[in-house]
């Protein structure tokens, strides 16, 4: 559940995570806009092909930053393979089905453009994965963008050794 950190290359992060859905249903909450407004961290437009554009938008950004960010699909491979640039930041899913039922193995990577970005990001994905997990299940869940939840996340991922130093939320 929680991601692991290598810093060789490029600082990366990865989560691997079980979910008791279909690979279909996980598709569509990660490229479909309305379903990915239940638990991703922005409002997302995409051109869902490779080269397209998207566009996130912030509604609810707790830290000092841009309201609105551009990036674009560099792999689409339904519905196995989505990666795009959320910013400067490459963000991968992967998904196949589990054992051997409805479930499904969701691998998600994200290449980050900073290292001292590891903690904040990685208790922000975790963030998110949950209310992805959430949304799939028909619970309501609580905004992607949290901090209680978020600053509990930090704190584990910041004792795991994950770089710190970037800017991080206020509490609210």
């Amino acid at each position: 559940m929680h991601a692991t950190f290598t810093g060789a290359e490029r600082p990366t992060l990865r989560f691997e995570r079980r979910l008791a859905h279909p690979v279909q249903a996980v598709w569509r909450a990660i490229t479909e806009p309305s379903e990915l407004a239940h638990w991703f961290p922005s409002r997302v437009e995409v051109d869902l092909r490779v080269g397209g554009a998207m566009a996130f938008t912030f509604e609810h950004m707790p830290l000092d930053a841009p309201t609105a960010m551009r990036g674009r699909v560099t792999e689409l491979d339904p519905p196995r393979l989505f990666a795009f640039y959320w910013g400067e930041d490459h963000l991968r899913f992967e998904l196949e089905p589990a054992d051997g039922g409805p479930a499904c193995r969701l691998s998600f990577t994200v290449a980050l453009d900073a290292r001292e970005k590891a903690a904040r990001d990685a208790a922000g994905w975790h963030r998110c994965l949950d209310a992805l997990a959430d949304a799939l299940a028909g619970s309501p869940a609580e905004r992607p963008h949290e901090t209680d939840t978020w600053r509990g996340y930090y704190a584990e991922y910041a004792g795991r050794g994950f770089p710190t130093g970037a800017p991080v939320p206020e509490p609210m």
